[in-house]
């Protein structure tokens, strides 16, 4: 990984093919290029959910994440090479039972909804799975590591957790999903 980039447009991708790390080439649509591609778009709207009031510790936290996904990235890149480390999926699990312990119990389905930064939290965990789903296909089509798709699927919980950290900022809430089961039972009519 010792390179850097000086020239940003090279025009070598015009053909539609791309650079791995390992100086290969492939099409730009292959399954690799797909899971890069998920794992980057993550990571941009985990920058963008940085632009928002969100507790200290949550910030932290979202900035080593941006920094584990690059490695995942980096992972991705050069076929047979190891970045992610297992000890990052246990920071995201340690970190998603300090935040999800400090929540009430859900009693009904949440909408992705809320203020400015829980609703970016929504957006990153739906981006999380679609990465984990890119990185899945790609594990059925060649070599990958588990700890990707382990980092991945834990990350889509804590965000998902972070949302509802987020919604209570300020005295806030989570946004409940009305269901007419739920509305139902609440106003005594048989389910």
């Amino acid at each position: 990984m010792g390179k850097r980039l000086t020239q940003i447009a090279t025009r070598t991708g015009d053909d539609g093919t791309t650079g791995l790390g390992d100086n290969t080439r492939v099409p730009k649509d292959s399954r690799r290029v797909q899971a890069m591609g998920d794992v980057d778009e993550l990571n941009s709207h985990i920058g963008l959910l940085l632009c928002e009031d969100v507790p200290a510790d949550v910030r932290s936290l979202l900035v080593e994440i941006q920094h584990q996904l690059f490695n995942l990235g980096g992972e991705l890149s050069i076929p047979g090479f190891e970045l992610l480390k297992p000890d990052a999926v246990l920071a995201l699990d340690e970190a998603l039972a300090a935040h999800n312990g400090q929540l009430p119990r859900l009693q009904e389905f949440i909408l992705p909804a809320g203020n400015r930064a829980a609703a970016q939290a929504h957006v990153c965990r739906t981006v999380a799975r679609r990465a984990e789903r890119s990185v899945v296909a790609l594990g059925a089509a060649e070599a990958v590591r588990e700890t990707p798709r382990h980092y991945l699927n834990r990350l889509s919980d804590l965000m998902f957790v972070l949302a509802r950290v987020c919604n209570r900022m300020n005295g806030g809430d989570d946004v409940y999903w009305k269901s007419e089961k739920l509305q139902r039972s609440n106003d005594g009519s048989p389910g």
